[in-house]
């Protein structure tokens, strides 16, 4: 494709050029591609200029004022921006029916969740976000909760030419403030919660929200209908703001207006849920435990209603939902009946609702496994040791993904706040450990790094698998009684 095709002609520095692909890495240009090259948090892509040009790039986009070595340029104020236009034209077609949703936690769950209703009223769905692409029975790992804007627009090309027709994708903030997603023509949006994360990105909470409603704002086209948890005060603000805006607000959760969840009864695998749907009283059972997890639940069904299936065939699907990956996934089952569960809970307000959401099916004691990542906000790491050790009956705090970080630093700063609590560094020995100390009744939690197949240390990242070692452990311990 010409590159004047992609840009207007008068953006243009240089003659025309042949353009054969997208990228922001530098080291994966090729001859023929255009280099996006985008200010970072960390580094700057003018700084890779000249790399890309000797690997061959036929063209640049930067900011006004960088040399480009006599390339053919597109100089913009906002490159970013310019280049999720430039990929959503080199990439044009979308599925026709794009849901997108934020919110701090819960965005997987809900997008997964929509993706099988939509599977079970006989439509070919995808969902896209921290989990990777799902679509049928399969799963593609990405590695990220919002690609960059050219993998964005390149799947969701990929998705429409195999004939997919809906698509479930989560909406970071990262991803959000960076412009990642403009130009995906999304039709219903969905909000599931605001709590404190990633403040080691932005500036504070208000940029965090500001980040969020990009969503809802600019990207969500007038009069689209947006399905909102109004159970926080920033749900509230949201539906405020999306009302004001004049997007179609669908209200959800226990102060929901037209999704409103009445009761819920624990069960020993599952749940009763009592809601009122337009006025109607209708009960469900969803074979999942946490009310958390009520909550994604409900929201997805209300955004597949708003996208089509019917109200009677979506709440038949949420009795049928299987959990995702990593979402308070069992793992293992001790001997003598323990449940091992592996959850992606890594915020205060999740590590909170992910011991409330076991309490109910635990007869014995909520045992937990945590820690915190590196490089990632520390200002949550003593929060999260005073709610381990305040909700659940023992906590042992370990190391998560230290990444760059003293992972001994790291694990300190939360035993300020887990004050009582175990401190094993080696996150192997503290699964074995706490394994070893299940009585009958009791649930054992390991939180924080979910569906991860990895463990970030210094630059290297190492095989771990919380399921894998949770596994391994429980068959060594009956190997130990054989």
């Amino acid at each position: 494709m010409k590159l004047s095709e992609l840009i207007s002609p008068d953006r243009l520095s240089g003659p025309d050029a042949d353009i054969t692909g997208l990228t922001l890495d530098s080291r994966a240009v090729q001859p023929g591609f255009l280099f996006a090259a985008l200010p970072g948090l960390h580094v700057n892509g003018r700084d890779f200029i000249p790399q890309a040009i000797k690997a061959g790039a036929s063209a640049i986009l930067t900011e006004p004022g960088v040399d480009t070595g006599g390339v053919p340029a597109v100089f913009d104020e906002d490159p970013a921006a310019r280049f999720a236009r430039i990929a959503a034209r080199f990439y044009p077609r979308q599925p026709e029916i794009i849901a997108a949703v934020t919110g701090t936690n819960g965005k997987s769950s809900t997008v997964d969740f929509l993706r099988q209703i939509w599977r079970d009223a006989g439509i070919d769905g995808a969902s896209l976000g921290t989990l990777g692409v799902a679509r049928g029975q399969g799963w593609v790992e990405t590695g990220y909760t919002t690609p960059d804007a050219a993998a964005v627009h390149k799947a969701l090309d990929a998705l429409a030419v195999d004939n997919c027709t809906h698509l479930a994708m989560e909406a970071s903030s990262h991803g959000l403030k960076q412009k990642r997603m403009d130009g995906v023509r999304v039709t219903l949006t969905g909000f599931t919660n605001l709590t404190q994360d990633h403040l080691d990105y932005h500036p504070d909470f208000a940029d965090y929200f500001s980040s969020k409603l990009k969503l809802f704002l600019e990207l969500a086209p007038d009069g689209s209908p947006t399905i909102i948890n109004v159970d926080s005060e920033w749900g509230e603000q949201v539906a405020e703001k999306c009302s004001a805006r004049g997007l179609d607000v669908i209200q959800v959760g226990w102060r929901g207006r037209d999704w409103r969840i009445r009761e819920i009864t624990p069960r020993a695998a599952s749940q009763l849920v009592t809601l009122e749907v337009d006025g109607k009283t209708k009960r469900i059972e969803l074979p999942l435990v946490g009310e958390f997890q009520v909550a994604n639940a409900v929201g997805a069904a209300a955004m597949a209603v708003h996208s089509g299936v019917t109200q009677d065939a979506a709440l038949a699907s949420v009795g049928k939902l299987k959990g995702v990956p990593g979402r308070l996934e069992l793992a293992a089952r001790t001997s003598n009946g323990c449940p091992v569960l592996v959850d992606f809970a890594h915020t205060p307000d999740g590590l909170d609702k992910l011991i409330r959401a076991v309490r109910p099916h635990t007869r014995g004691r909520v045992v937990i496994v945590f820690g915190c990542g590196g490089d990632r906000d520390p200002t949550k790491r003593k929060p999260m040791g005073e709610i381990a050790v305040k909700l659940a009956d023992h906590a042992i705090v370990t190391d998560d993904n230290p990444r760059s970080e003293d992972a001994a630093t790291i694990r300190a700063k939360i035993m300020e706040g887990a004050i009582g609590a175990e401190e094993i560094g080696d996150r192997a020995r503290a699964i074995r450990t706490a394994l070893h100390q299940l009585k009958p009744g009791d649930t054992l939690l390991l939180a924080g790094k979910g569906h991860e197949t990895g463990q970030k240390i210094g630059d290297v990242t190492y095989p771990f698998d919380d399921r894998e070692e949770a596994r391994k452990a429980v068959a060594g311990m009956e190997g130990d009684h054989g």
